[in-house]
């Protein structure tokens, strides 16, 4: 069943006279259970995406259904709700979740207590889940980047959400604590069946997911899934060695259309130009993508 389902979204921003698409029509279906990643370079439109889906901001056109919820026709009091129980946010400046003057536990216990009820042994298991058992009485000024980072979470599963959305969570810590920080997000998935989705610019995140969607200029432009097991066995059997633990699909949208991964754009001496023409045909089953040839022959 599926948690996300986006459909031709579209996010406009205006400024004066000036309008500025994010999103152009982006497609993407997310599974419940799902860990994903999404990327790209800055101004692509994930974070403009994780805002949508986390109803901080609403789209400008298209449809988009979270766990059943229509976003773009709720009112400003269910979409309150929405943000309250459906949705969990780990932002990368992990201040931002908490309260310095309270303790680990009682970070937690706030939004519980929002929701007129105290879960003490609630709050407490959830900083055991993250790895924070020993330090449910310390404060803020306590804890390291990292531990604060673990508060934050497990303060985003206070109120159980289905759907736990990460902005960056690793942008803020060392390599070391990062890694740490993604098998907590792993062991999460795995425990709580939580659908988890996090934008990053680390590219370690890769190996910790199953699903990596790439956006380029406000759609998405490729996937990224795990390779299972026997698709391993199979590379390895062949001689080849497989840095990569994931196979990439570029995604042909419901136009036809298609984005080629920048890296073959350059081996084919293509997108120098404004516009570059190719040939695609189909061969033996496959689709074939084969530059114009020189119109300047050789002169002898």
């Amino acid at each position: 069943m599926s948690m996300i389902i986006c459909e031709s979204v579209v996010k406009i921003y205006k400024a004066h006279d000036l309008e500025v698409f994010a999103l152009q029509g982006l497609d993407l279906t997310i599974e419940k259970g799902e860990l994903m990643a999404i990327i790209g370079s800055s101004g692509s439109g994930k974070s403009t995406l994780l805002n949508l889906l986390g109803g901080l901001e609403r789209p400008s056109a298209g449809s988009l259904l979270v766990d059943g919820n229509n976003l773009l026709r709720m009112t400003e009091k269910q979409l309150k709700m929405y943000k309250r129980l459906t949705v969990g946010f780990v932002w990368q400046n992990q201040g931002r979740n908490l309260i310095p003057y309270l303790t680990a536990q009682e970070n937690v216990e706030i939004p519980m207590l929002l929701q007129g009820r105290k879960k003490s042994q609630k709050a407490r298991q959830l900083l055991e889940m993250v790895g924070l058992g020993h330090r449910l009485k310390n404060r803020l000024n306590q804890l390291s980047g990292g531990e604060q980072q673990r508060v934050a979470i497990a303060i985003a599963l206070a109120n159980e959400p289905p759907l736990l959305l990460a902005d960056e969570p690793t942008g803020s810590v060392d390599s070391k604590t990062g890694d740490q920080l993604l098998n907590v997000f792993r062991e999460i998935n795995e425990t709580l069946n939580t659908t988890i989705v996090i934008v990053t610019h680390d590219t370690e995140l890769t190996k910790k997911v199953d699903r990596v969607v790439n956006i380029r200029d406000g759609k998405i432009s490729s996937e990224m899934f795990r390779m299972q097991p026997h698709e391993l066995e199979e590379l390895m059997m062949q001689g080849i060695q497989e840095e990569n633990t994931h196979l990439e699909y570029t995604v042909v949208d419901r136009t036809g259309r298609l984005q080629i991964p920048e890296e073959l754009l350059h081996t084919l001496n293509l997108g120098d130009n404004k516009q570059s023409r190719v040939q695609v045909v189909e061969e033996d089953g496959q689709l074939i993508i084969k530059p114009q040839p020189s119109l300047n022959p050789t002169k002898k």
